[in-house]
């Protein structure tokens, strides 16, 4: 039932609150983990488990979270995952060995899992159906800056105290909610309650997304199938995969309901928010990297570019929801921030070792205003024709596809940016021989400036040497990560077909009113 006043908007703003603390976790961590290694004496391997752990845990949850709101009630299955998403906060930062620390990430990845789809459920629930538009950009808020700032924040939060207060904060905030949420939220039927639980439907979805999660967190840093346990995992994902939507299509009492998959706008829903969650954490995952390691910028620095990007989207974002209320179709909005998204990758992908932080604004801002293009019409698109508790399965699948678009982005791009180093540097490298007349310049050049500083002749050359090799490193690099904007940006511009595969909506404001 839509709520109306206060009671609407506080609800909104408990169920964006609680999205913001799962999926600014998503990425908070990552800038912490060598501090985590040295003072938990762990191996960057080892560490990268606090990540992978989440990440794998999160994507499980998220399919099943429709059926589990649907058994325990939604209000109920809400708190309890604010509650244990808390407790697990505090006891990640109350760590003392890797091994407990990896352990409660993955408790609080599986309730934070909970936060997100069943909060969008929610939040659906409480505006009308005609402001379906505005319920989405506002939850967009949350799921389309969490992963950009959190960087950011969890670097400020480790250089200003430890890197234990990356979790602790969690804590008041998520008491808040929790309260909030008991207090103003109303209770669903208990739809799935009494009926028979698909236990084999959670095992199969276990192994198969669990197993296809790790294999895209861990396969570049273990060498893909050059380890046994990579094929192993590929094995059961891919078995996994067939057996569960045999299972679930077999059975009366599923645990996800692929019959939502009816609806076309949801069937090709889902693969735009693939493509979206390539887009999204793929350029989160390059930018800071390109950043740091190669135009010297600080932590800071990056998460301050950042800023006026997301800035940006959240600026957007009621426009998006309003325009939609109007009846402005989703996919020319979409069209437009697929193509703005492509063009933020095309400027980027003509840096050079001269970029500086004015060079990168403006493609940020770029972005900013294309992931709000994006992100609200695409899941408007997929939900639209969703009633009932077909909401609460819909929001999980669509959630847990762009999760996993994001985990394909991350390990496409850094295969490519792998493969794509060394083919640059083959290339650079033939054109360091004796028969080049701008080696041989560049390299006289270099020995007369160090043998002006005092070096020896033959001390002159191999410092030559080495400093046309660090530059060979560089251009390398530069080139790759060149390589890697574009290619995320065709990968968004050659998407934009599909958007035109789902049926255009009449006005939302003309949109019978969902009764639940």
């Amino acid at each position: 039932m839509a709520e109306k006043g206060f009671r609407k908007w506080i609800i909104t703003i408990t169920v964006i609150t609680a999205a913001l603390l799962e999926l600014i976790d998503t990425t908070i961590v990552n800038v912490a983990l060598p501090k985590i290694q040295g003072n938990l004496g762990a191996t960057l391997e080892d560490v990268a488990w606090v990540v992978t752990g989440y990440a794998v845990a999160n994507v499980i949850i998220l399919p099943m979270s429709g059926w589990l709101g649907a058994y325990f009630g939604r209000k109920n299955y809400f708190i309890a995952s604010i509650v244990v998403f808390t407790i697990a906060s505090f006891l990640c930062g109350n760590s003392t060995s890797l091994n407990e620390l990896v352990a409660f990430r993955i408790l609080q990845g599986f309730a934070g899992g909970g936060l997100i789809s069943t909060g969008q459920a929610i939040l659906l629930d409480t505006w009308p159906r005609e402001q379906i538009g505005t319920a989405t950009a506002l939850f967009g808020l949350g799921a389309v800056v969490g992963p950009t700032v959190g960087p950011t924040i969890g670097g400020y939060i480790t250089d200003h105290t430890t890197w234990k207060w990356i979790f602790y904060v969690n804590i008041p905030v998520g008491a808040i909610a929790a309260f909030f949420a008991l207090t103003f939220v109303r209770e669903t039927p208990k739809d799935a309650k009494g009926k028979p639980i698909d236990w084999w439907g959670i095992a199969l979805l276990a192994i198969a997304v669990g197993s296809l999660q790790t294999i895209l967190e861990k396969g570049e840093s273990e060498d893909w199938f050059a380890k046994p346990y990579i094929l192993v995992l590929t094995i059961a994902a891919v078995l996994g995969t067939f057996l569960f939507i045999w299972r679930e299509l077999s059975t009366d009492h599923p645990i996800v309901n692929f019959g939502i998959m009816r609806h076309r706008s949801f069937a090709v829903g889902m693969f735009t928010s693939f493509i979206l969650g390539f887009g999204l954490y793929g350029s989160v995952f390059v930018f800071p990297v390109f950043c740091q390691n190669l135009l010297g910028f600080t932590a800071q620095q990056t998460g301050e570019l950042l800023f006026p990007g997301g800035l940006c989207t959240i600026v957007m974002m009621p426009f998006i929801g309003k325009m939609l209320n109007k009846g402005v179709p989703a996919q020319f909005m979409a069209t437009i921030g697929m193509f703005l998204f492509f063009v933020f990758t095309y400027m980027l992908s003509k840096s050079t070792l001269e970029t500086g932080e004015v060079n990168v604004l403006v493609p940020l801002l770029i972005r900013g205003v294309g992931m709000a293009l994006l992100f609200v019409p695409l899941t408007v698109l997929a939900i639209a024709d969703l009633k009932g508790p077909e909401v609460g399965q819909g929001t999980g699948l669509n959630n847990m596809m762009r999760q996993l678009g994001g985990s394909f982005g991350i390990a496409a791009l850094t295969t490519l940016i792998h493969i794509r180093q060394a083919g640059h540097r083959s290339n650079l490298l033939s054109n360091i021989n004796p028969y080049n007349n701008a080696f041989i310049q560049r390299m006289h050049m270099l020995e007369a400036g160090f043998m002006a500083k005092g070096k020896s002749a033959i001390d002159a050359t191999e410092m030559a040497y080495r400093a046309i090799e660090g530059a060979v490193i560089r251009q390398s690099l530069l080139l790759t990560y060149d390589d890697a904007y574009l290619i995320s940006g065709l990968v968004m511009l050659f998407s934009i077909p599909l958007l035109y595969l789902q049926p255009f909506k009449k006005s939302a404001a003309k949109m019978p009113v969902d009764a639940h």
